[in-house]
């Protein structure tokens, strides 16, 4: 059974920095592409940042790009993400996903995602 588990979300203050990751059981970071995306309340979900297994290729929504970085490790088969300089926005629910086949080039789509994890609250305070 394939099952993706988040953790590491919490409280933090404007400008400060959080990492959050998601352990694979049952599934292998080494292959298809893997992501995270957020949703806030009464927003629909979306891409964060994608990692294409094969090449290590990263992608990011314009909103996060040069302050999150996502990163794996195989032999954990953890997937991380690193949040830097925080801002309000970037609160949210934030769920990793996972897709078994196929190469992802640029951020994909929640459809497009075989495997979810059930989320970590991430809350900014200023």
């Amino acid at each position: 059974q394939v099952q993706l588990e988040e953790s590491g979300g919490g409280s933090v203050q404007t400008g400060g920095s959080l990492r959050i990751t998601c352990a694979a059981s049952g599934y292998t970071y080494s292959r298809g592409c893997l992501a995270w995306f957020r949703q806030a309340p009464g927003k629909e979900r979306e891409g964060v940042a994608s990692i294409n297994a094969y090449s290590d290729s990263t992608s990011y929504a314009n909103s996060v790009k040069g302050r999150f970085t996502i990163s794996r490790d195989n032999a954990k088969n953890t997937l991380y993400l690193q949040m830097d300089s925080l801002k309000p926005e970037d609160a949210a629910m934030y769920y990793c996903a996972a897709r078994g086949s196929g190469a992802c080039y640029s951020l994909p789509r929640a459809a497009d995602m075989d495997v979810w994890g059930k989320g970590t609250l991430v809350t900014i305070s200023s």
